[in-house]
């Protein structure tokens, strides 16, 4: 068992890397499978581009019918179809069998037979005879090969919009996953950077735990010289076991961090960070920013290209109320056996027009188009003022924590040194524990205080290139 665990640590050792920011972005721009997911969308867009396209080559079919039947009617159209049908087919037999009889009542005498022929009763006898070849054919099999090409001629426009709309989509396609890819970004920047102050908030309890540690060792001495009480002491061991269980929780959220790091990624094998990743906007007015993101913003170029979508639309829905004209082109074979026989063949050619004249419907449908792209236009406008609001808050927002982090830097600076300053103090005699450990709370909170505002400063940098629209061109 040991050998196993000894083994297993071994590989999780081998395989362990301590990663940067550029190496866990590009890891998860290529590994995360809910980015993968969403760049199918481009790939639906593309397919309905090619169903719009297709449709102007039309449809070929080859089909084969296999049929058999005793139907009166169909089996008499097989028969023609096939270029089959006789007179007896049409019941020839039956009516010559009714002349055969007229013929012998006549003795054979033609002038007889021509009066009998003539006389209505004999005329209304053969004609009301039922053809029982015709009435009564025998089963039959047909064999029915045809090849059929239909194509629409002209469909009032409405081929030519749906292809201009898909092709507007497969652009709003890319512009959208071009926006999720930012929006990963930005959280893998969250993530990387959390782990890092997660990283430097241990680093900074380590130090604490030493001089916490440090204090219960110094005061040890002074209580065996009589120098110090008990209870300074006991209070110097009560705050050293707080900067250990502080220690532990900043422990487990480090490993929080990087498992969350590893989902984005897909990679498994993270164990450790760099430093922290700041992405600086560029040194500009915020006029200007506002002007590169409205520029640059994919979010905002996705919604254009559906304002354009809605656009067509209109138009598309406007070609009901002209006529659509289709060509339908058919060759085939017929008969009771399978054949490729010329003398069974048949071709149809037909061009057919079918124009709506009076529908009530249509015009709402247009109407309903129109309202729609209107709705759509405003959204787009609406965005563009909100992207300028959001720029000018982030922008706001990262000077102020640029600023913070220089003041919080001078505060560590300043507890560290008062903390030394007090810690001779308390040596000489001159305070007591109480207001030692106090100062030493106070240098462990500003430590604490300029990680986190080195995160925070950190996140509001990304967050401005984000609201640009320029985050991963400068985080390659």
């Amino acid at each position: 068992m040991k050998k196993i665990l000894l083994l297993s640590a071994c590989l999780c050792t081998l395989f362990a890397k301590t990663v940067d920011f550029n190496t866990v972005l590009k890891e998860a721009l290529n590994n995360n499978l809910e980015l993968k997911a969403k760049k199918l969308n481009i790939a639906k867009a593309k397919a309905d581009l090619q169903k719009a396209k297709g449709y102007d080559w039309g449809k070929l079919t080859l089909s084969e019918e296999i049929s058999r039947t005793n139907n009166a009617m169909y089996v008499f159209g097989m028969k023609l179809e096939s270029r089959e049908a006789t007179f007896r087919d049409f019941g020839f037999a039956s009516f010559l069998g009714g002349v055969s009889q007229a013929l012998q009542m006549s003795g054979g005498d033609f002038n007889k037979f021509s009066e009998l022929m003539q006389n209505p009763a004999m005329q209304n006898a053969l004609l009301d005879t039922a053809p029982k070849d015709l009435n009564y054919p025998g089963s039959r099999t047909n064999f029915k090969t045809k090849l059929v090409y239909e194509v629409p001629l002209f469909t009032g426009f409405k081929l030519k919009y749906a292809k201009e709309m898909a092709a507007l989509q497969v652009k709003a396609n890319k512009y959208k996953y071009a926006h999720d890819k930012n929006k990963l970004a930005i959280e893998v920047l969250k993530a990387y950077n959390g782990a890092v102050a997660a990283k430097y908030f241990i680093s900074a309890l380590k130090k604490a735990k030493e001089t916490t540690s440090s204090f219960v060792k110094m005061i040890q001495n002074f209580y065996h010289d009589g120098m110090a009480t008990q209870i300074d002491l006991l209070q110097a061991k009560k705050r050293d076991n707080e900067v250990n269980s502080m220690l532990i929780q900043a422990e487990n959220k480090y490993q929080l961090a990087l498992s969350y790091l590893r989902f984005l990624t897909d990679d498994n094998t993270i164990d450790n960070v760099k430093d922290f990743k700041i992405i600086y906007p560029p040194n500009i007015s915020l006029k200007k920013l506002i002007q590169i993101a409205l520029k640059n913003r994919n979010d905002l170029k996705w919604m254009k290209e559906n304002v354009l979508t809605m656009q067509k639309k209109v138009k598309m829905d406007k070609s009901e109320y002209y006529p659509m004209v289709g060509a339908h082109l058919e060759y085939g074979f017929n008969d009771n056996r399978p054949t490729l026989s010329y003398k069974k063949d048949y071709y149809l050619a037909a061009v057919g027009i079918n124009w709506n004249l009076f529908d009530k419907s249509r015009n709402a449908n247009v109407e309903k188009s129109k309202i729609e792209a209107m709705q759509t236009g405003y959204y787009y406008q609406y965005m563009k003022k909100g992207i300028a609001l959001q720029v000018k808050q982030k922008y706001l927002n990262f000077k102020a924590k640029e600023a913070v982090v220089k003041e919080k830097i001078t505060n560590k600076e300043l507890a560290e040194e008062i903390l030394k300053k007090y810690t001779y103090m308390y040596k000489q005699g001159m305070i007591n524990i109480t207001i030692l450990l106090m100062k030493e709370a106070d240098a462990r909170k500003a430590r604490a205080e300029l990680i986190k505002a080195r995160y925070d400063e950190a996140l509001a940098a990304a967050e401005l290139k984000e609201a640009i629209g320029d985050l991963l061109k400068e985080s390659k």
